[in-house]
């Protein structure tokens, strides 16, 4: 079993994820944690439950779902896995910092490539990885079929969907993303988003607005 705990970071307030089995290997996925402050917070908590980072993975490469890439990798010795059409957004970051008055040292290093045939192994436990282009144009999301949760980035929202005005964003990309990919899934998998309150399969596709 993968036990989920998360964390809210930023001024923008995005929601960085660990999630963690009996064996305390650890996955970090999009650390938002920019003030160092924030860092400490997420380094004390790896501490206190005596977990071994395996996999630094990002969801999408926006600023804020990466503040904290560099931090990370250096502190746990840990490669970035991201999908290749998220290497040019994430190499943008920084410029994006210093126009939010952010900025920040970007992750130098190797890069891991993730695509939809790809998995993330823990363990005994395995997270899928499902291609979900719209908000960004490499955007990727993490399915735990076994757990029945899903880790969607910027993806899908509690009643709301990612925005689609940032460079490589497209609205029609983005709601086909989210009807093949997502929406099919069972109504009670639990929607873990970069911002915002967990939500799940069944409440978006009857409520959501965009998506009714």
């Amino acid at each position: 079993m993968l036990t989920l705990h998360s964390f809210t970071f930023s001024p923008i307030q995005e929601n960085t994820y660990l999630l963690f089995n009996e064996q305390k290997q650890c996955i970090i996925i999009d650390p938002g944690c920019y003030f160092p402050e924030e860092r400490e917070t997420v380094k004390a908590f790896i501490s206190a439950k005596g977990l071994v980072p395996v996999y630094l993975l990002n969801t999408h490469c926006h600023l804020d779902h990466v503040f904290g890439n560099k931090f990370i990798a250096e502190t746990f010795g840990l490669t970035l896995h991201i999908h290749p059409l998220e290497k040019e957004v994430l190499a943008f970051a920084p410029a994006s910092g210093l126009m939010w008055n952010m900025p920040f040292d970007n992750y130098q290093g190797e890069f891991v490539w993730l695509a939809e045939t790809s998995k993330i192994t823990v363990g005994e436990e395995e997270l899928e990885i499902l291609f979900t282009p719209g908000h960004s144009p490499g955007s990727i999301s993490f399915y735990s079929a076994k757990q029945g949760f899903i880790i969607s980035g910027d993806v899908l929202f509690q009643g709301s969907i990612g925005r689609t005005d940032l460079p490589g964003g497209n609205h029609a990309t983005l709601l086909q993303s989210i009807r093949e990919k997502i929406l099919n899934l069972p109504d009670q998998t639990i929607v873990y988003s970069g911002h915002g309150a967990p939500t799940t399969i069944g409440q978006e596709r009857k409520q959501n607005p965009f998506l009714i």
